[in-house]
């Protein structure tokens, strides 16, 4: 391959031999990206004993229709539809199905978790806290990062047609001051927001740091899943 040459300018008392040196040269331009952002996505039937994904949902409803704290705590707070988080932290405990739920999730976060290259240090990571989340028609989850965490995630027990998708921002954007926005064409890794539209039976896993949100449910029905957060420790 022949490589293009460019003239360029130049001034001062240089030597014959110098400003030949420099009148041309060959580009060795190089750009790659820096600072990985990485985003988990499997089928929570690729690792561990089979979900029974019907009996999960219908476990979910359950709770959901016998768990009064959360339910007052869900009022008091204006969290649209239902969320376990503030009211049940044992359900690995309480349901069977939970149980095996933890089991397939922790040797999923033990995938990601190799392929995030954490030097552990003879410690696990594991399981922190893990709820239900019910979003009904209209519904929404604000901004928000998961603190006191390493690895975040979310299985998705049931996703209708038009029910949200996750929304995932750039950690970067509050230092981008004088930036100009994206082209709205943007390659996948430059962009600003992604938004991933996980199937029903997907689990997604990222680092707790990255901020994330779940717009409007649109759909005519609800969309059901289960968060968790796992620590190090």
């Amino acid at each position: 391959m022949i490589s293009k040459t460019y003239p360029i300018r130049t001034c001062g008392n240089l030597s014959l031999a110098q400003h030949h040196a420099l009148r041309y040269y060959s580009p060795m331009s190089q750009i790659e990206s820096l600072f990985a952002t990485r985003l988990y996505r499997a089928a929570l039937s690729e690792q561990g004993k089979p979900i029974d994904t019907p009996e999960l949902e219908a476990t979910c409803l359950s709770i959901a229709d016998d768990d009064e704290a959360g339910q007052v705590w869900c009022e008091e707070n204006d969290f649209p539809g239902y969320t376990s988080y503030a009211s049940l932290d044992d359900l690995a405990w309480r349901f069977p199905i939970f149980k095996d739920l933890v089991e397939t999730l922790d040797k999923h976060v033990a995938a990601f978790a190799d392929d995030l290259e954490f030097n552990l240090d003879g410690k696990e990571l594991k399981l922190d806290s893990i709820w239900i989340n019910i979003l009904p028609t209209g519904g929404i989850h604000t901004s928000h990062i998961h603190p006191h965490s390493v690895i975040s995630g979310t299985t998705y027990v049931s996703r209708p047609k038009d029910a949200s998708a996750i929304k995932f921002e750039d950690p970067r954007s509050q230092m981008m001051m004088a930036s100009p926005i994206r082209k709205a064409d943007a390659r996948k890794e430059l962009r600003s927001f992604i938004y991933v539209e996980p199937d029903a039976g997907d689990v997604l896993l990222w680092e707790s740091w990255l901020r994330h949100e779940v717009p409007m449910n649109m759909s005519d029905e609800e969309r059901i899943s289960v968060s968790f957060n796992y620590a190090w420790g």
